[in-house]
């Protein structure tokens, strides 16, 4: 039987991991997870990030440039 998939590609990031990865504090995506606005996993007292779920997220929040 094989590996789901989140786990054979490294898919589960920590809260430091995404905060460096996008240049924010690890208080402020403890915030955007308080709020509902970034899903996450509970693992005993610490969070975890579905890589594609945070990359959903900024995806949702990228601007573009208007012609004009």
């Amino acid at each position: 039987m094989s590996e789901p998939e989140v786990f054979a590609v490294g898919g589960l990031l920590t809260v430091g991991e995404v905060a460096a990865a996008i240049r924010v504090s690890n208080m402020t995506v403890y915030r955007l997870i308080k709020s509902g606005e970034l899903p996450a996993l509970r693992v005993g007292k610490n969070y975890r990030l579905r890589r594609l779920d945070v990359e959903r997220f900024l995806d949702e929040r990228s601007v573009r440039a208007k012609d004009g």
